[in-house]
């Protein structure tokens, strides 16, 4: 069986793709995960809206809300297995009650694993990047940066990034996306390849071009706030 997401971080649509399988009784090795493909993308299709919504409930309310918190930061790994992984340890939950107090298990030990190591990288973005201050003309002045993160944490680090940084405009550029925070909200855009990057000997103007050709034709994108 198919399942198809969103996005390489569609957690809604793994959710309903579980409990539909789970509801249909479809074991791990019967299903293959696929993700649309995310990067450089100008922005990723609601997650769900094809899904069927007559989903029986009772099987995902037995699993513990700690694993549903794994969840949320598992999605966000590089590792294109994440799912099949976060659907085996599901279906083991509501078939095997003990795993939940197994603190060796292989499968929930990867998952941890995984999580821990995009908690890290989620640090180190935090740590290393470094913002390059420029003028914009008649505009507040603008910030920008290139990152290249490990696992899909751009969303996630960047309301962190809003709250920080008190300039009223800023941009972030990755290989997958890029984020740009105008002072109010914060608005993403296809991603930008290392090769596409200006150097940080070249000039403002290199750097200024970049962001108006990754978000000036953003017309019809909605915005997403922190």
């Amino acid at each position: 069986m198919e399942a198809r997401l969103a996005s390489e971080t569609d957690l809604a649509g793994f959710r309903e793709e579980a409990r539909l399988l789970l509801r249909q009784q479809v074991p791990p090795e019967a299903v293959r995960w696929h993700t649309a493909e995310a990067q450089n993308s100008d922005h990723f299709s609601e997650p769900g809206l094809d899904r069927p919504r007559e989903i029986a409930r009772a099987a995902s309310a037995i699993v513990p809300a700690s694993f549903l918190r794994l969840c949320e930061v598992v999605v966000l790994h590089h590792d294109p297995d994440r799912f099949a992984l976060l659907y085996r340890l599901l279906w083991r939950l509501v078939h095997e009650p003990g795993l939940r107090n197994d603190p060796v298990d292989t499968d929930m030990l990867h998952a941890h694993q995984m999580a821990q190591s995009v908690r890290r990288d989620i640090h180190k973005m935090k740590a290393f990047v470094r913002f390059r201050l420029m003028a914009d003309g008649d505009a507040p002045p603008l910030q920008l940066a290139w990152y290249a993160p490990a696992h899909h944490i751009l969303e996630a680090a960047a309301p962190w990034f809003a709250k920080r940084n008190p300039q009223p405009r800023w941009a972030i550029f990755t290989p997958e996306r890029s984020v740009e925070w105008d002072g109010r909200k914060l608005h993403y855009a296809h991603g930008v390849p290392r090769s596409r990057a200006p150097a940080p000997e070249d000039s403002d103007d290199a750097w200024l071009a970049l962001h108006r050709g990754v978000f000036e034709p953003r017309q019809g994108s909605e915005p997403e706030g922190p």
